[in-house]
């Protein structure tokens, strides 16, 4: 068999595409493939299909394709421009890339495959590619797969922010609570992000006035934004977020009371933690420190942090009288940094009892969160906030990508 005819049956080439010549430099460790179309072939215009069209002249053009064993490969060709009456002269299409790229679409859909997986500096260096050439090819993937989603059925969904650089610099995600995945990301974490999530929202097929349930924090720029551009929804405010406003105010009283009680040096995390997430050394700490003689103000607002948590454990009739009985204990307990948290509480009571009916968190968010923060790490940073969002579609979207396999 010819090499030519081996290289013909490997590339999947279909009439009237052929190869013509190939040519290996070990020098350059680089193979070059020849294609081309015998004289005579006739095509159809790329816009309105019209037959039986002549080669009216050809554009040189190379693309990179997936490397011959450890070799470079490149695949180069004449392309055809045809004469339309209609349309003009117009360029062919060819089937193994897509119009504008210099690789061919086995190579993008290797590219995409490891960029999920490595920074796509890593795997620029990996290919002998600039990075910025790798960068176009996620960008160009993610946007298409997103302009496929279809939000028709979302009635419910999840707002927090990430910080995308040092210093306030944050981007807000949109999640979809029920299929876990990343609907929209946006710069900024005011309420016009809340704004541009709706018109993605909306030309996506989806219905602000259908949407039920939302979840976030206690951010007044997010639950302001939801309450305009979502009416309809209810809030809930995330678990997560209220007890870190809880566990803030203990380590407030900790690093007060700390001052004159040499004792509570370096126990933070004793109190930040569940008694179940103890280490053996930290939870003998916390024995020591409970004791009744020690009479410690952290003592008491710890114990009033670990009964707020007694709160999601109540039946649904129960819950606010529950959540009463905490806040006039809190507002009584003496210890400025709880009375501020049960004033928030208080101030952000229907949307924590809310959960009680929607069951929602912001769990899967936090999760997420954690997964771009770690990719951030891996790639120590992204030049732009784009590169950062395109990341996040890709690690949290669940997009569906039209690459060949």
């Amino acid at each position: 068999m010819k090499d030519t005819d081996l290289f013909q049956l490997a590339l999947g080439l279909t009439p009237p595409w052929e190869v013509v010549s190939c040519e290996f430099d070990p020098q350059r460790q680089r193979l070059d493939i020849r294609l081309g179309c015998p004289r005579g072939s006739m095509f159809a215009c790329p816009e309105c299909g019209q037959m039986g069209l002549k080669a009216h002249d050809t554009v040189e053009k190379t693309w990179r394709h997936l490397n011959f064993f450890q070799h470079e490969a490149y695949l180069s060709a004449k392309v055809p421009r045809v004469r339309c009456d209609k349309c003009g002269v117009k360029l062919l299409p060819v089937p193994w890339a897509r119009p504008g790229s210099g690789f061919t679409l086995l190579f993008e859909a290797m590219i995409m495959t490891l960029v999920k997986a490595m920074p796509v500096k890593t795997v620029a260096a990996y290919v002998g590619e600039h990075d910025t050439r790798l960068w176009r090819i996620v960008h160009h993937y993610v946007d298409q797969a997103r302009e496929r989603a279809d939000f028709s059925e979302i009635t419910r969904f999840g707002v927090d922010e990430t910080a995308c650089k040092r210093g306030h610099n944050y981007v807000s995600l949109f999640v979809d609570l029920q299929d876990r995945k990343v609907l929209f990301a946006t710069e900024g974490k005011d309420s016009s992000t809340v704004e541009r999530f709706k018109q993605d929202f909306s030309a996506h097929g989806g219905c602000p006035e259908r949407v039920e349930e939302a979840c976030c924090d206690m951010s007044q720029a997010f639950i302001g934004g939801i309450r305009e551009h979502f009416p309809k929804a209810q809030i809930t405010f995330d678990k997560f977020h209220i007890m870190k406003i809880i566990n803030e105010a203990v380590d407030e009283v900790r690093r007060a009371e700390q001052k004159d009680r040499p004792e509570l040096s370096r126990s933070r995390h004793v109190w930040l933690k569940n008694p179940e997430n103890l280490k053996a050394s930290q939870a003998e700490r916390l024995k020591e420190l409970s004791l009744p003689k020690l009479n410690l103000k952290t003592t008491r607002a710890y114990h009033l942090k670990l009964n707020f948590q007694e709160l999601f454990t109540q039946p649904v009739e129960q819950s606010e009288a529950f959540l009463k009985k905490w806040y006039f204990w809190a507002t009584h307990s003496r210890l400025e940094p709880m009375k501020k948290a049960a004033a928030t509480i208080k101030r952000h009571w229907n949307g924590i009892l809310r959960w009680f009916t929607s069951g929602i968190s912001n769990g899967i968010l936090e999760g997420l969160n954690s997964l771009v923060q770690s990719a951030k790490s891996r790639a120590r940073g992204y030049r732009s906030t784009r590169n950062l969002i395109a990341m996040i579609y890709l690690i949290g979207g669940r997009l569906k990508f039209a690459l060949p396999t």
